[in-house]
């Protein structure tokens, strides 16, 4: 970690922001106590996210909700699209073998969000979720191996912001030698494990890196009913194939970028010069 000391206003207002996102808004005394800050400080923090441009306050509910303008601070970041867009034919033919159903997760603010499922296409998907579902950080097998194989730095600082939530699914955030023991088991098995207590059966889901110039793009999931396949079957019969379908994934996303980069220059300078690139 940077021995520099961080400046705790600018971290306030990204815990803020991230409240305001996840919420769709928010009132002064429910951001205060998301972020554990006194009410008054609070309201500082979100006026100023206002006086930037970034936020507003509805003056029929008094919540606070953000602008267009924060689409701003992601520009240039696409290639979870690509990778969604590259991954669809992917996990619909994975889902065909194993039956199961099959997800691909990306990063997004503290928590992982589902942007491909094949939860509709598969019989056995008890519950069906769909493109734009959260799932949390540290309660899911995509959110472990993401924070297992993402760079020391960011790791930190996410679990940094999850420690300080008041949020009951980020609690374990605060034990972090437990935390560091999980994700080592998890770097040494090559995919993450989590298990989900229910009524019948309990629900065990297994997640691998989609990693591109070795950094984790995406994660790559499937979740099953642990009477219906034992896990030792499971690991022998899944696994190999995710890790197939991760890879395959990953050389296209590659590829991709690779194909034609003149091409991909003179569409970017197009609107510079006033006209397209021909």
């Amino acid at each position: 970690m940077s021995s520099a000391r961080p400046i705790r206003a600018l971290l306030r207002g990204l815990d803020a922001l991230h409240v305001l996102n996840e919420h769709n808004g928010a009132t002064v005394s429910e951001v205060a106590s998301y972020i554990d800050l006194p009410r008054t400080t609070t309201y500082r923090v979100l006026e100023t996210l206002c006086v930037a441009g970034y936020a507003y306050r509805a003056k029929v509910d008094d919540r606070y909700r953000l602008t267009i303008m924060v689409r701003g601070l992601s520009d240039g970041f696409d290639d979870e699209a690509w990778v969604t867009q590259i991954s669809r034919p992917y996990i619909y033919d994975l889902c065909k073998e194993i039956v199961w159903p099959v997800a691909l997760a990306t990063l997004s603010g503290t928590s992982m969000l589902i942007r491909q499922t094949t939860d509709h296409q598969s019989p056995l998907a008890v519950e069906k979720r769909a493109p734009g579902f959260r799932v949390p950080m540290l309660g899911s097998a995509s959110g472990i191996v993401y924070l297992a194989y993402c760079a020391k730095e960011q790791r930190e600082t996410l679990l940094d912001i999850l420690g300080r939530s008041k949020r009951e699914p980020d609690k374990p955030a605060r034990n972090r030698k437990k935390i560091y023991e999980m994700l080592v088991e998890t770097r040494k098995r090559g995919y993450a494990v989590w298990r989900r207590p229910r009524r019948v059966s309990d629900e065990i889901s297994f997640s691998i890196p989609i990693m591109v110039m070795d950094r984790p793009m995406a994660s790559l999931t499937t979740r099953f009913s642990c009477t219906a396949v034992p896990e030792a079957d499971a690991i022998e019969r899944f696994i190999p194939r995710m890790r197939n379908v991760a890879r395959r994934i990953s050389q296209d996303f590659v590829d991709q970028h690779d194909k034609n980069p003149l091409e991909s220059i003179e569409t970017d300078l197009a609107p510079l010069a006033g006209g397209s690139a021909a």
